[in-house]
C-alpha cells in the first residue's frame, strides 16, 4: 500500500482591510432600494432643470442609491436623511453644497465628501462610522464649522462614539470646528464654558475656607434718593410771572372774542327779522 504524500498547507487567509470592508458594505446595501432620477427631483422641486435645484429635502424616501443627484450642479442645501444611503460617489461633484444631512443612513465612508469644498454643516448621526481615521478625508473643507456625528435626542450615532474622548481628538483634527455634536467648541461660547468650568473646580477643589469678602459698597452717594427741596431762583420766579401774564391775556382775548361773536349775532338777528316784513 502506497503511502500517502504530504497533504499542501491551506493558503493564509488575510483580514479585509477596512477599506474593503467599507466597499463590501456599499456592495451589499445598493443592492435594492429607490435611486434618485431626474423624473424624481422633478417632481419633487418641480425644477425642469436640474442644474437649478438649489435646496432638495428628501428625508424618508428609501433611497438607497443617489443616481443623478451630481447633475444638480448648484445644489446648496441637502437633506438625505431617514433613508438606506451607503455610497456617496455623487455627491463629490457638488461644489456649492453647503449644508447636508446624512443622519440615518448606512454610511461607511465619506471620501467623496472631500470634493464638496463650499461644506458648512454636515450631519452623520446614526450611520456607521468606525474611526476617525474615516474622517480625515474632511481635512480639506475649510468652510466646515458644524459636525454631528450623534444625536441623543434621536438615539442616533456612530460606533466611534463609544470611545469617550472622541471629540476632543475630533477637535484636534479638525481644528476649524466650531460645534461637534450641537455643542461649541469655539468662540464665545465655548470660552463661557471653559470659564463656568474652572470657577466650579476652583469652588469644589481643596475645600480650604474662603477669605472673608469685602463689604459691598453702594452704588450711589449718600443722600441719592433723598428727596430734594425745590428751588426757586431768579429765572424760575421771571417764567413764572411770565405765564401768568400770558394767561390773563388769553383770558382778555376770548371775553372780546365772545363779545364780539353776540354782536354780530344780534345784528343777524336784526336783519332777518326786518326781511320777514317784506
Amino acid at each position: 500500500m502506497e503511502g500517502r504524500g504530504e497533504e499542501a498547507p491551506e493558503p493564509e487567509l488575510s483580514e479585509p482591510s477596512e477599506e474593503e470592508e467599507e466597499e463590501a458594505e456599499e456592495e451589499e446595501d445598493e443592492g435594492s432600494g429607490v435611486r434618485v432620477t431626474p423624473a424624481l427631483l422633478k417632481a419633487t422641486t418641480g425644477e425642469f432643470s436640474l442644474e437649478s435645484i438649489l435646496l432638495l429635502r428628501l428625508r424618508g424616501r428609501g433611497i438607497a442609491h443617489l443616481g443623478c443627484l451630481a447633475d444638480c450642479s448648484n445644489l446648496e442645501w441637502l437633506d438625505l436623511s431617514g433613508n438606506a444611503i451607503a455610497g456617496l460617489a455623487p455627491l463629490a461633484a457638488l461644489r456649492a453644497l453647503a449644508v447636508l444631512n446624512l443622519a440615518g443612513n448606512r454610511v461607511a465612508s465619506v471620501e467623496p465628501l472631500r470634493g464638496c469644498l463650499s461644506l458648512r454643516r454636515l450631519n452623520l448621526a446614526g450611520n456607521r462610522l468606525r474611526s476617525l481615521r474615516q474622517l480625515r478625508c474632511l481635512r480639506g473643507l475649510r468652510h466646515l464649522e458644524s459636525l454631528r456625528l450623534r444625536d441623543p435626542l434621536g438615539n442616533l450615532g456612530n460606533p466611534l462614539c463609544a470611545a469617550p474622548a472622541y471629540r476632543a481628538a475630533l477637535a484636534a483634527m479638525l481644528p476649524g470646528l466650531k460645534a461637534i455634536d450641537g455643542q461649541r467648541v469655539a468662540g464665545r461660547g465655548s470660552e463661557l464654558f471653559r470659564l463656568c468650568g474652572e470657577l466650579d473646580a476652583a469652588l469644589d477643589g481643596d475645600g480650604a475656607p474662603a477669605a472673608p469678602a469685602e463689604p459691598p459698597r453702594p452704588w450711589v452717594r449718600a443722600g441719592f434718593w433723598e428727596a430734594r427741596p425745590a428751588r426757586r431762583g431768579a429765572v424760575l420766579e421771571e417764567a413764572t410771572r411770565q405765564l401768568g401774564q400770558a394767561l390773563r391775556e388769553c383770558r382778555e382775548l376770548g371775553r372780546r372774542a365772545d363779545d364780539s361773536i353776540a354782536q354780530a349775532r344780534r345784528a343777524l338777528g336784526r336783519r332777518h327779522h326786518g326781511d320777514f316784513g317784506f
